[in-house]
């Protein structure tokens, strides 16, 4: 594979924004047929690289070649006519348009009288997605109709209709459930045997090794190795991507939990969750595993009042409770951090002070007038707290890493002195540096008091973090498990079990 042609190659390439270095002298070639790797934390240079690469950047130093030739890539439209596509987290699809429309955005079939040719445009679209296994898909619907997967599934097609040499794929899975992303491996897997070149940025690292043939890591702008897959482990690219040795990826804690904070008993909603019991004590993480749409997140609604339990009692401080309304909960003292930060935790066009304070306004209002001094105040004690990296608290939360904004949510429930703590999915599409971080709080938290119920989709997160395990199935907590049985088989096979009997009931 050495021998090869690099098809994009960046050599000592260097940029700068407002005379901050974020790149500096990055080498970097991706080779016909391969999928690379590129790792780091937040921060680290991966967004401004691959946006040069894009052509969405120029760099300020170093030349950029494509098959060995120097080019110049002053738009993403000089990057496209040489093959080079982007599939970004944040999908840049058109919803309501058909599939078939989106794939051939921006190069429509034409007639020889300059129309559309929708015919052909269809038989295309087909033709396309039956590459990608994708036979399912009506080229007519609307991609609004679409699961994220499916989506994502749009997305590849549209840059194999305009002959894609080199795909980068920015985070492909973050939101992709288990099913879905052995899928896409697989759909990576055939265009790697196409000869695509594949840029793969991600933080998941069993994806990692299950498809890179190389891994390149940078850290605060700089080029830390590039590497074969086969002579590297998870440890030592931890250590490459946060500059130091990773003993133990989870804290620990001798603590022995307190007094029951909070109880479900039989607690059902609709047919999503049902009978659901269990206790949640003081100083205690207690985790929540089972497979995307088990019933884990319909849990954590049901208890915050989102979606109020339809049967059965919740118990708070020894009260029987009724939790209508997500004011209920927070006035009784539970927060809850959901899965999707950016669209149901935060506005993240506002700065990081109105984010801080959103679910406490009325501690800064002074009759009728919102205090914005004490709001700026309270975010900066926060902002310390948590240890958030910011310019400061009138920052705009977008432009904030992943792991910063996620603190934000936490701090924002922390200003409500929660006794319990719900967090969905708390380190999804951060760094492993930012993963550290969110642990340590966690457990910090949990230190001190603080009741976590914690609803994760990575087996090493639960078995790591969790006192207590929980596993759902179809709806129903299926077994429970101590932090010293537990395994990932044991874990695995509760959660995809089909068959799963409870007394005398067969759950299928």
């Amino acid at each position: 594979m050495n021998k090869l042609i690099p098809i994009i190659e960046t050599r000592a390439v260097s940029k700068a924004f407002s005379n901050v270095k974020v790149l500096q002298e990055i080498d970097f070639s991706l080779l016909p047929g391969e999928v690379h790797a590129l790792l780091g934390e937040n921060g680290a240079g991966k967004s401004t690289l691959i946006k040069i690469i894009a052509g969405i950047y120029k760099p300020d130093n170093g030349k950029i070649f494509f098959q060995n030739n120097p080019v110049v890539l002053n738009t993403p439209r000089d990057a496209l006519a040489l093959g080079i596509n982007t599939i970004h987290q944040e999908l840049l699809v058109f919803p309501e348009l058909s599939i078939a429309e989106n794939i051939f955005q921006g190069h429509f079939p034409k007639t020889p009288l300059g129309l559309i040719n929708w015919p052909e445009m269809r038989r295309g679209s087909r033709e396309l997605l039956a590459d990608l296994e994708s036979y399912e898909l009506d080229v007519n619907a609307k991609v609004s109709s679409l699961s994220v997967a499916n989506r994502q599934r749009v997305e590849i097609a549209k840059a194999l209709s305009q002959n894609s040499s080199v795909l980068i794929m920015d985070e492909p899975t973050a939101a992709l459930a288990g099913g879905d992303v052995e899928r896409l491996i697989g759909v990576i897997k055939k265009l790697r045997k196409n000869g695509v070149g594949i840029v793969y940025v991600s933080h998941r690292m069993p994806e990692i090794f299950a498809l890179a043939d190389r891994v390149t890591v940078l850290r605060d702008g700089s080029l830390i190795g590039t590497c074969d897959i086969d002579k590297v482990n998870e440890e030592s690219l931890v250590t490459m991507m946060v500059g130091r040795s990773v003993d133990r990826l989870f804290p620990n804690s001798d603590r022995q939990p307190g007094k029951t904070v909070l109880e479900l008993k039989n607690i059902s909603y609709k047919s999503r969750i049902k009978d659901i019991s269990f206790k949640l004590r003081e100083g205690e993480i207690l985790g929540l595993a089972g497979v995307v749409g088990s019933g884990r997140s319909e849990i954590a609604q049901t208890i915050f009042g989102i979606t109020p339990a339809t049967s059965g009692e919740i118990i708070f401080n020894s009260q029987r409770v009724k939790i209508s309304h997500p004011k209920t909960a927070r006035n009784l003292g539970i927060g809850y951090i959901p899965e999707d930060r950016g669209i149901q935790g935060l506005i993240r066009q506002l700065p990081i002070f109105q984010n801080v304070t959103m679910a406490t306004l009325e501690k800064s209002f002074l009759s009728f007038v919102i205090l914005i001094k004490n709001e700026i105040s309270r975010t900066i004690n926060a902002v310390t707290q948590l240890k958030i990296r910011t310019t400061g608290p009138k920052q705009l939360v977008r432009k904030l890493s992943g792991g910063n904004q996620q603190k934000v949510v936490v701090a924002k429930w922390l200003e409500t002195n929660p006794k319990v703590l719900i967090m969905d999915e708390p380190t999804r599409g951060i760094d492993v540096g930012a993963k550290a971080e969110i642990h340590s709080l966690m457990r910090l938290l949990a230190d001190k008091g603080l009741a976590i119920l914690m609803i994760s989709s990575e087996l090493p997160e639960v078995i790591g973090m969790s006192d207590r395990i929980l596993v759902m199935n179809s709806g129903r907590i299926v077994s429970e498990h101590s932090r010293k049985e537990v395994t990932p088989e044991l874990i695995g096979a509760a959660m995809t079990k089909k068959n799963i009997r409870i007394g005398t009931e067969e759950v299928v």
